[in-house]
């Protein structure tokens, strides 16, 4: 396996089940990246050009006119989510100052912690998926989580997620755009505990952008989701 190789499989472990882009998309680069490719498009959708007083690129504002929901910290029975001892995502500066900005900005933070749970078990059933995922992204989610386990993959490493832009539409609907530094984070073989490291470069820096929806329980949760690797938005 060579460096190109390594660098499509991490890309599979790190791209959280994108909805709205075609999951053939992605280039094959091995046989054994392949297999990943069927389940997401890591390379596809994602505006990297947004900037903090812009309305979000790709996440349309809508016109929901949900009745308001009762808080989300005070009311959701949130599922337990620990990762593992190898495992840490950092969340750089995810703190507004604002209520209801912070609330969707946390919720997205555990959708991140949810989903990486979610490789390292194995378990596409994970309730945290369900929790914090709805519509065409839980689907993705699970199939792609699923593809994973079969592979025979997990992740190990640091997940820093950094530079995050919130546009609050109403009161049911945000987008939210984020970047994910992956120069530390890597794909694991499970049966091994073999970790598959990749040079760093630009592609290991992840540009995503999201849609959340506030259910009946006040969690904000991720409908829909793309990302570009590789964007200049997120590279140092």
């Amino acid at each position: 396996m060579n460096a190109a190789d390594s660098v499509c499989i991490l890309d599979e472990l790190h791209s959280h089940g994108e909805s709205t882009v075609k999951r053939r998309t992605l280039p094959v680069a091995s046989a054994l990246a392949a297999t990943a490719t069927l389940l997401l498009t890591a390379c596809g959708g994602g505006d990297g050009g947004s900037k903090a007083n812009d309305k979000i690129a790709g996440v349309e504002s809508g016109d929901a006119k949900a009745s308001p929901s009762p808080s989300a910290d005070s009311t959701a029975n949130r599922p337990k989510i620990t990762l593992p001892s190898d495992l840490t995502d950092t969340f750089e500066s995810w703190k507004t100052g604002d209520t209801t900005k912070d609330a969707v900005l946390e919720d997205v933070a555990q959708r991140v912690n949810a989903t990486n749970y979610a490789i390292t078990q194995g378990d596409p059933e994970l309730p945290a998926l369900s929790f914090y995922y709805g519509g065409g992204a839980l689907a993705d989610a699970k199939d792609w989580v699923e593809s994973i386990a079969k592979d025979g993959y997990s992740i190990t490493g640091v997940n820093r997620y950094y530079n995050a832009k919130i546009d609050v539409f109403n009161s049911a609907s945000a987008g939210v755009v984020y970047c994910e530094d992956q120069s530390k984070a890597f794909a694991k073989v499970r049966k091994s505990g073999k970790v598959i490291k990749t040079a760093v470069n630009n592609d290991s820096y992840v540009v995503y952008t999201t849609r959340l929806e506030k259910n009946k329980q006040g969690v904000w949760q991720t409908t829909k989701l793309t990302s570009q690797r590789g964007s200049k938005s997120c590279t140092p």
